[in-house]
């Protein structure tokens, strides 16, 4: 048992660091082609990959969704996530932008109870104003510089937060491996008409043209090495359980750190690490705080 739980966890946080080496390779084209035409190729390379792989082992009736809205709202929410979230990493350093992203699991919380009627822990409103408190602590300095283009990984954790819950809605409607075809699938044709609409806005920064073989190939490797970090990620959770692998998504925050010293000589300052660490500490808690009562949590959908 002890054996399968550090499998698990092994396979989870290495899923969680290629999650972050592909968020510095997108950083990497910050020069070449804009974000949304990046996430755009990305996420077309992706839906059809793992179309085929869904196709090849369910057959055809797997890409009838039973709730066609639902999945919808998940694949609108995803590329607006993904759309935010690549733009803040093009313009902030990458352990900032990621940091706000770990808003997301406590804004899960707060979500579920007020959409899906979920119970809120007590603990969860407290934990929240901790977490936004770090928010501000990160963003104080980016917003003098960067104006409210520094709320791009806040809406991006907002809208990660609303597929999760999504997620939670659309549980038992197909297998894992159609759920990620149903949610990428959507995604990328919203994130090309973003990118068509971008290309004839009139903005220069938002003009492309066909992408280097770099920047596509770069594409493909972010598509690749998602898509195999998720299915490591999912690995480590059926080996492990999901609550033993859950804090090892903040590897990816080391990560970051790491990669943005080294490929973009971002350092990053003091209040950046107390902020991150005060929404870590907030995701931490909340998932402690969940372990103390299975007996609620057991009762919720996920």
């Amino acid at each position: 048992m002890q054996h399968d739980q550090r499998a698990g966890l092994a396979y989870a946080a290495t899923g969680f660091v290629i999650l972050s080496i592909g968020d510095a390779v997108i950083k990497s084209m910050a020069d070449e082609w804009p974000a949304v035409a990046v996430a755009a190729l990305r996420f077309s390379i992706g839906a059809l990959g793992l179309s085929v792989l869904l196709w090849r082992s369910e057959g055809a009736s797997a890409f009838v969704p039973q709730k066609p809205w639902l999945q919808a709202a998940r694949g609108l929410c995803l590329a607006l996530a993904s759309l935010c979230f690549f733009s803040a990493i093009y313009i902030m350093p990458l352990a900032e932008a990621m940091a706000i992203g770990f808003l997301a699991p406590v804004l899960t919380q707060v979500l579920g109870g007020l959409i899906l009627g979920e119970k809120i822990r007590p603990a969860a409103w407290a934990v929240s104003v901790i977490a936004f408190a770090g928010v501000v602590m990160i963003l104080r300095p980016n917003l003098a510089e960067l104006g409210l283009g520094a709320l791009l990984p806040l809406v991006s954790a907002t809208f990660f937060a609303l597929m999760m819950v999504a997620n939670r809605a659309s549980a038992g409607q197909g297998s894992a491996l159609s759920m990620q075809v149903f949610v990428a699938g959507l995604a990328s044709p919203i994130l090309i008409l973003a990118a068509i609409g971008a290309k004839f806005s009139g903005i220069p920064e938002l003009d492309f043209g066909w992408p280097s073989w770099d920047v596509a190939l770069r594409c493909t490797i972010v598509a690749i090495t998602a898509s195999a970090a998720h299915w490591l990620a999912y690995i480590g959770t059926s080996k492990a359980g999901a609550s033993q692998v859950a804090p090892a998504i903040y590897v990816q925050m080391l990560v970051a750190i790491a990669l943005g010293w080294w490929w973009f000589g971002d350092v990053p300052d003091l209040l950046t690490l107390g902020g991150a660490g005060m929404i870590i500490a907030a995701g931490l808690f909340l998932w402690r705080d969940s372990q103390s009562a299975p007996a609620q949590t057991a009762k919720r959908p996920h």
